[in-house]
C-alpha cells in the first residue's frame, strides 16, 4: 500500500509541475480581416528577405566584420518584420493559486532540458561523418570568431527568431495548425543555410517553441528557452567536435 501511495503521490507532483506546460492560457488576440491580410503580406516579405540574408551570412568567413554585420542584419530583419506585421504579445502561464504570470523559470528549465537532449544527440552525431562535418561547419564561427561578438550575434538571432517565427509567422498562420505551419516556415527558412545539422535541429526546436507560443499566447517563453539553449550549445558543443574544427581551421589556413 505504501508503495502504491508513494507512486500516486509522485505522479500527482509530476502533474502539478507539468501543469504550466500543458494548460493553454485564455487570450483574446482578435484582429480585423484587413489587419490579418496585412500581417500575412509583411510576414511573407520578411521571410524571403531574412532567409536570403541568412544564407549569405553563413557563406562568409568566420570572424570577419562582414559575418558579424550580416548576422546582426538577419536579426534586425526578423525583429523589424515581426514588429511591423502587427501586435505581438509576451504571453502568460498559470502559476501557484491559478494566478497568471509571465513565464520565466519554466522556459529557462526547458532550455536546459533541450540542451541536454541535443548534447546527447551530439555525442552520436560526432560519430557520423556527414553530421560531424555539418556541425563543425557551424561551430567554426564560434571556434574562429571573437567570443563576445559570437555570443552577442547568437543570442540576438535567437531572440529575433522568436519575434518573427513564433510572433509574426505564428499569428499569420491563423487558427488552422499554427504550430505545424510556423515550424514548417522555420524549417524552410533554415534550409537557406544549406547545413543539414541546422535544418534537422530546426524541426524539434521549432515544434517546442511553437508549443510554448500556443500554451502561453506569447513569445516570452520561447524567447527565453531559445536564448538559454543557444548559449549552452555555444559553450559546450565545440569541445565535442575538436577533430572537425581542426579540419575547418586547416581549410581556412589553406584558403
Amino acid at each position: 500500500m505504501s508503495g502504491g501511495g508513494s507512486g500516486r503521490g509522485l505522479r500527482a507532483r509530476m502533474l502539478r509541475a507539468a501543469g504550466p506546460l500543458l494548460r493553454s492560457v485564455p487570450r483574446d488576440h482578435w484582429e480585423s480581416d484587413e489587419a490579418f491580410r496585412r500581417r500575412r503580406r509583411v510576414t511573407a516579405a520578411t521571410a524571403v528577405a531574412g532567409a536570403s540574408l541568412l544564407g549569405v551570412s553563413l557563406s562568409t568567413p568566420p570572424g570577419s566584420p562582414r559575418f558579424y554585420g550580416l548576422t546582426l542584419g538577419v536579426a534586425g530583419t526578423w525583429v523589424v518584420g515581426g514588429l511591423a506585421s502587427g501586435p505581438l504579445h509576451l504571453g502568460r502561464m498559470f502559476g501557484p493559486g491559478e494566478q497568471l504570470r509571465r513565464p520565466v523559470v519554466t522556459p529557462v528549465l526547458s532550455g536546459i532540458g533541450a540542451f541536454g537532449a541535443f548534447y546527447g544527440a551530439a555525442l552520436v552525431a560526432r560519430r557520423i561523418p556527414v553530421l560531424e562535418r555539418a556541425i563543425a561547419s557551424v561551430l567554426r564561427y564560434a571556434d574562429q570568431g571573437t567570443t563576445p561578438l559570437v555570443l552577442t550575434t547568437t543570442l540576438a538571432n535567437g531572440a529575433a527568431e522568436e519575434v518573427f517565427f513564433r510572433g509574426s509567422v505564428y499569428a499569420a498562420a491563423g487558427t488552422r495548425r499554427p504550430v505545424l505551419a510556423s515550424t514548417a516556415v522555420y524549417g524552410l527558412a533554415t534550409t537557406a543555410t544549406r547545413n543539414p545539422a541546422l535544418v534537422l535541429a530546426s524541426v524539434p526546436m521549432g515544434l517546442l517553441f511553437a508549443q510554448q507560443r500556443r500554451i502561453t499566447g506569447g513569445i516570452q517563453a520561447s524567447m527565453l528557452t531559445h536564448v538559454v539553449w543557444s548559449a549552452l550549445m555555444l559553450r559546450y558543443l565545440p569541445p565535442l567536435f575538436t577533430r572537425g574544427l581542426a579540419e575547418e581551421r586547416r581549410t581556412a589556413d589553406d584558403g
